[in-house]
């Protein structure tokens, strides 16, 4: 399926995928939610090509996750911050991280740790269901199939 197909798919997954899934839109969420938003600082941490980050960060600004703000006027240049939209996605890039953690580096740490601003301690990401608050889990949820309010 092409990406465009994606982009109209029946499910939110494959929706998604079709915004964000590639190695560098996700990385650059990453590295955006994180507090590095002028694109030099961006290509320099991620080694990502001029034209293809340039592409994404368009996308992504098109798309409603990042906006553009003018920080120098000669030249122009310009800093990329998250929306509402954009913050959101945190919780997507949480539950990566919680597994990556879990699964990619078997008995070695990852170098790399969140951690709570205020205390400093490690934290480890559920997803948890809005209404009860309880974490979810496979077991727990089936897929339905038509509109989800239906």
């Amino acid at each position: 399926m092409s990406r465009r197909g994606l982009e109209r798919a029946p499910c939110p997954i494959a929706r998604t995928t079709g915004l964000v899934g590639d190695a560098w839109t996700l990385l650059l969420l990453r590295n955006v939610s994180f507090g590095q938003r002028r694109f030099g600082a961006l290509q320099r941490a991620l080694g990502a090509p001029r034209a293809s980050l340039s592409r994404r960060l368009a996308r992504l600004v098109e798309e409603g996750l990042l906006e553009r703000r003018r920080y120098q006027d000669r030249p122009p240049r310009y800093e990329y911050h998250l929306t509402d939209k954009g913050r959101a996605f945190f919780d997507v890039l949480a539950a990566m991280w919680r597994w990556g953690e879990d699964w990619l580096f078997g008995e070695r740490s990852a170098e790399v740790a969140l951690v709570d601003r205020r205390t400093g301690r490690p934290v480890r990401p559920i997803v948890v269901d809005e209404e009860t608050r309880a974490p979810l889990a496979l077991g727990d949820v089936r897929a339905r199939f038509g509109r989800a309010n239906a």
